[in-house]
């Protein structure tokens, strides 16, 4: 294999969201054998910026935002994909016409808007809060991705702008994520492998949720965490231990080791 993709949340961020002293010796030590190392989350920049190690963010490449934001400081490469303003203040009026207390926000770029502060529950594990603005405000964005909270209709989501945008529901159904159609995780590392010379085939990916099932079909050894959803274990060439329990260490050593089965 000649690159590691890693998803953060539920795959190498262990519950207390620290990447474990092994994983951390596991991942650099394939960096210097010549793999590449991309970090392909739903997270935003500056909260990735907060939980990896220095030397992770040195060894590697960046999908953000589920491929909404891509970024690779060893070839200067950088891509943004937003949903235009048009687009969000249609779905905005959607999300509330339906949920008029729905927790809607709005990522731009590295910068998080929202309609009011919110609980929280809903910040935790997020760097400080967002910045409140009025609906029309919110509306002028060109949002890189918009984030729903606690939301209970996303099948008449779905059927309004399914075929517009990216719609993904993750962390066990309470947050929808939504970016524009042409945004996935896939197509994020895509990018990040066509500017390496990198074939899909020859790539090792690690996830836990839905939003890795389109890394899973195209990548060349995808390995799903212990507490992965049933999708993605079907999806999957192997199974690991948990994210509590160095899944991702226990897959790197071996092929270190040169112990593929």
């Amino acid at each position: 294999m000649r690159a590691i993709i890693l998803d953060l949340d539920g795959t190498l961020l262990n519950s207390s969201k620290q990447v474990s002293r092994r994983a951390e010796d596991a991942i650099l030590s394939c960096a210097r054998s010549g793999m590449r190392i991309v970090f392909a989350t739903a997270r935003p920049p500056r909260t990735v910026a907060r939980l990896l190690p220095a030397s992770l963010r040195e060894a590697g490449a960046f999908v953000y935002y589920n491929g909404a934001q891509i970024h690779c400081p060893h070839t200067d490469f950088a891509h943004h994909e937003a949903i235009n303003p048009e687009l969000v203040a249609a779905l905005i009026d959607h999300c509330l016409a339906v949920d008029p207390d729905a927790d809607l926000g709005l990522e731009v770029l590295d910068v998080w808007y929202a309609l009011r502060e919110v609980e929280e529950h809903v910040r935790m594990n997020v760097t400080g809060g967002p910045i409140v603005q009025s609906l029309e405000e919110l509306k002028r964005h060109a949002a890189t991705k918009v984030l729903v909270s606690g939301y209970a209709s996303v099948e008449a989501l779905l059927a309004a702008f399914g075929e517009r945008l990216s719609i993904v529901v993750t962390d066990q159904g309470t947050l929808v994520q939504i970016a524009s159609a042409q945004v996935s995780k896939e197509a994020g590392v895509r990018m990040l492998c066509k500017r390496y010379g990198i074939a899909m085939a020859d790539t090792l990916v690690f996830g836990d949720d839905y939003n890795d099932l389109g890394l899973f079909r195209v990548c060349g050894w995808p390995v799903a965490m212990g507490n992965a959803v049933p999708e993605l274990k079907q999806a999957a060439r192997e199974v690991t231990a948990t994210n509590d329990e160095d899944g991702v260490a226990l897959v790197l050593e071996r092929w270190i080791g040169g112990e593929v089965q």
